[in-house]
């Protein structure tokens, strides 16, 4: 259920009870906040982002060996930093 709120003059605002018992969200958390297609996007700040980024975007790696392609892109890398004769 949506929910209307108004921009203070200082740009604040203030985040329903309703809304925040929904989400877990408490007095004193950490927010972040982000655009995107013309919303604003307000969530919790994850305590761990690489356990909140976890299995993301299985699809990238469909086919590929993620090992083989790491040792490549590491070979890669040091092959481009060798001192040149």
């Amino acid at each position: 259920m949506a929910k209307t709120v108004r921009l203070s003059s200082k740009r604040q605002i203030a985040i329903p009870k309703t809304l925040c018992d929904k989400l877990g969200i408490h007095i004193g958390q950490d927010l972040t906040i982000a655009a995107a297609h013309g919303h604003l996007i307000l969530s919790p700040k994850p305590k761990s982002y690489s356990d909140a980024l976890e299995g993301l975007g299985p699809e990238i790696w469909k086919g590929i060996d993620p090992l083989a392609y790491i040792r490549k892109e590491r070979t890669s890398w040091e092959k481009s930093h060798l001192p040149r004769p």
